[in-house]
């Protein structure tokens, strides 16, 4: 059976944590689809195109992973890619409230797709990128929060 995968999320940026729950995502599904959402909403520092080429540096030797973009509904999105399951990250109970929240939305709009909750590791658990970014704008070291590609263009935003 050929599965097929979404992990969604705004990646600005993508971090260690986001990349320790896309590996382990991939030995669940065959392909998987790192969608990366529009969002204006939460007024990202980088742009749709940055945050995909960051991803797309991480990920570019990987022939299962493709990152695309997205600004529809995430179940409209999975139906036209054939998807069945969406990959979500958990870190803090907090997390799993909204988590359980868009669960439940998800399933009354599509039944059919599944949702598969990925906890962080234990060294991840207290990584986001709204403090990746703080970190930076306030000339800290992000070396052990995301990788080198990314820290560069962080550094570049806050010059």
């Amino acid at each position: 059976m050929n599965r097929t995968g979404i992990y969604p999320g705004s990646f600005d940026p993508i971090h260690k944590g986001h990349i320790d729950i896309i590996n382990r995502a991939t030995k669940l599904v065959d392909k998987l689809y790192i969608a990366v959402a529009d969002s204006p909403h939460k007024k990202p520092l980088f742009n749709l195109d940055e945050r995909k080429e960051m991803i797309d540096e991480e990920f570019s030797n990987n022939s299962s992973i493709e990152v695309i973009a997205f600004d529809n509904l995430l179940i409209d999105l999975a139906n036209s890619l054939n998807a069945e399951i969406l990959i979500r990250g958990l870190r803090v109970v907090s997390d799993f409230e909204y988590e359980f929240q868009m669960l439940g939305m998800n399933r009354q709009l599509d039944s059919k797709i599944e949702t598969v909750f990925l906890m962080a590791d234990a060294q991840r658990q207290s990584i986001s990128s709204n403090f990746v970014k703080e970190i930076a704008r306030l000339g800290g070291d992000i070396s052990n929060f995301t990788n080198k590609f990314v820290a560069s263009k962080l550094r570049d935003k806050y010059k």
